[in-house]
């Protein structure tokens, strides 16, 4: 597999991705990396490292999308940015997928604009691991669709479930629908259309789900409007720093306190672990022809070397493939 890098996208470039790239290599050894980027700036990077030689290379690159830039008009003004030519690289199959930490809505404009959309997919959505009893849930869309049609919802299931397939092995995810209630009159006209739509099906539907349900793992997949998807993916992430800032302010209050949680510590840290988006390296943009794995912008060495992980995983399984076999060209007339 050949991983493509936008190696320009996070607070800290190019130190995390060219050292999370490296990394990768000690878990992967038949991987192969192309860096895209200024040159002179990777070279003096990648001079720090000691890894295989010929598996990492450089794609020049001379801009770089800023974060607060607005994502059509960066790409126009920015031909030469790292996030447009590392999409035209696999637009031009000379990689296999994509990673990028940089502008999320550049990265999922450009993949749209260069890479192109699986046949059949109206909307790519992205999708996000959220920890649960059970294990962990997809959550999908996180965020690149405001409002949806009932079609959309439906194929976000579709995507979903394969997306989950391919990382966790599980040969039959089930898939759920959020909405206000468990009970199939409650929601609003894109809901009704899409449990109709996954109704009819081949997916194992459980119906409407709730949001507690998310982290209750009672299902594998739920599929959501990007608006309500970002709101619930920003609410996590305070959940952690909320949870154990609590837990520290509680320890400084008391002695005994303070003692049970030196005494918990190992099950605080694996707790802890569980929460860390570095453990998943970054959220994949289903529905475009190839893998494309968006990072966070503060994303560690650590993350970026998942995220080439998970995006190796999801090409060998050939998940792009299997998610326009299952949506259908056949869905453009729904």
């Amino acid at each position: 597999m050949k991983i493509v890098v936008d190696a320009m996208g996070t607070d800290d470039a190019p130190h995390s991705e060219v050292a999370g790239c490296v990394r990768a290599f000690k878990q992967q050894s038949d991987l192969e990396i192309v860096l895209v980027g200024p040159p002179s700036i990777l070279e003096a990077e990648l001079k720090k490292y000691h890894y295989p030689a010929g598996c990492i290379s450089i794609e020049p690159a001379a801009d770089v999308i800023g974060m607060d830039e607005k994502p059509a008009e960066a790409l126009r003004k920015k031909p030469g940015s790292s996030i447009a030519v590392g999409a035209r690289l696999l637009a031009d199959g000379k990689g296999d997928a994509f990673v990028s930490a940089g502008n999320t809505g550049a990265v999922a404009a450009a993949s749209l604009l260069y890479i192109g959309r699986a046949p059949g997919v109206k909307r790519p959505g992205i999708a996000s691991l959220f920890p649960s009893r059970s294990g962990f849930s997809i959550v999908i869309d996180v965020g690149a669709n405001v409002s949806c049609k009932g079609v959309n919802l439906y194929q976000f299931a579709v995507m979903g479930e394969v997306y989950y397939r391919a990382i966790f092995g599980k040969e039959k995810p089930s898939v759920g629908l959020l909405s206000l209630g468990e009970e199939e009159e409650k929601g609003y006209e894109a809901i009704f259309e899409a449990h109709k739509l996954l109704e009819a099906s081949s997916l194992n539907y459980a119906g409407h789900v709730e949001g507690s349900d998310i982290l209750r793992g009672t299902v594998d997949v739920v599929t959501v409007d990007g608006f309500t998807g970002n709101a619930l993916l920003k609410f996590a992430e305070a959940v952690p720093s909320m949870v154990f800032s609590g837990l520290r302010n509680e320890a400084k209050r008391d002695f005994i306190v303070r003692i049970g949680a030196w005494m918990s510590r190992a099950a605080l840290r694996r707790l802890r672990k569980r929460w860390d988006y570095a453990e998943y390296g970054g959220a994949p943009l289903l529905g475009v022809k190839s893998g494309v794995i968006i990072c966070h912008g503060k994303s560690s060495p650590k993350a970026i070397k998942n995220a080439v992980l998970v995006a190796d995983k999801f090409g060998r399984a050939g998940g792009a493939r299997q998610i326009a076999e299952m949506v259908g060209s056949g869905n453009d007339e729904r």
